[in-house]
C-alpha cells in the first residue's frame, strides 16, 4: 500500500503534507514539494500526489488534469528537474521507514 508524502488538488484550491509520517523532514524540502505540487495544479488543473511504495519508490499520480499532454509533460519536467530531490527523498524513506 502506498503512503502519500504530498499532494495538491487545483479545484479544492488545497495542498496536504504528511505530517504524521514525515514531520521531521526539514521546512525547505517541504516549501519545494509545495512549490512542485502547487506550481503543477495551477498549470494544467486537476490533483497531484507524490507517494511512496513498498519499495520506497516515489511515485507521481495526477488526477482529471484539465490538458492531458500538458500533465504528462508536466510530470516529466517535474521528475527532470527534481531528479535528485526525489532520491534523497527514496533514501530518507528507507532510512527511517524500513
Amino acid at each position: 500500500m502506498d503512503t502519500v508524502l504530498c499532494g495538491a488538488n487545483a479545484q479544492s484550491m488545497r495542498w496536504y503534507f504528511n505530517e504524521d509520517d514525515f514531520g521531521i523532514l526539514p521546512e525547505e524540502v517541504k516549501r519545494e514539494l509545495k512549490v512542485i505540487c502547487v506550481s503543477y495544479c495551477s498549470d494544467v488543473g486537476g490533483a497531484i500526489t507524490l507517494s511512496y511504495d513498498q519499495d520506497h519508490k516515489l511515485h507521481i499520480q495526477t488526477i482529471d488534469p484539465i490538458d492531458e499532454i500538458g500533465a504528462e509533460l508536466k510530470v516529466r519536467q517535474i521528475q527532470e528537474k527534481n531528479a535528485e530531490l526525489f532520491e534523497q527523498l527514496e533514501a530518507f524513506s528507507r532510512a527511517f521507514r524500513a
